[in-house]
């Protein structure tokens, strides 16, 4: 089995983090994390739409493309999940995971916004 993929010249938001104070001044932070944070809502938005559940929202999964916008990688763990279905899976991240997920008691796309809460906090 093969995986070709687009070619991303940027970076992921944790490499973002990691050299943060090198790359941003005094006040360019919250535009940036604006941008960034609008990004994703948008991304969230559409694959929820489409019936997809990701699971697995973190830094190291939002790459930064050539004109320096993000794009959603590694879709492992998403599901097809309509609107009335609850998955019961225990995966993703420990740290960027719904309680409901880590509790076992059924979630859906909420789920997804429990992460990028804490993604968006991270990245404050």
């Amino acid at each position: 089995m093969c995986f070709v993929f687009e070619f991303l010249p940027g970076r992921d938001l944790f490499w973002v983090l990691q050299n943060e104070n090198r790359l941003f001044r005094a006040g360019g932070r919250k535009q940036w994390v604006t941008f960034y944070g609008t990004e994703i809502v948008a991304a969230l938005d559409l694959i929820h739409k489409n019936q997809v559940l990701y699971r697995d929202l973190k830094p190291d999964n939002v790459m930064i493309d050539a004109d320096g916008h993000i794009k959603l990688i590694d879709f492992g763990f998403s599901k097809l999940l309509n609107s009335k279905q609850r998955a019961f899976t225990n995966c993703g991240t420990v740290g960027y995971t719904a309680p409901e997920v880590l509790g076992g008691s059924g979630y859906s796309y909420q789920a997804d916004v429990w992460s990028f809460g804490i993604l968006l906090v991270e990245l404050l």
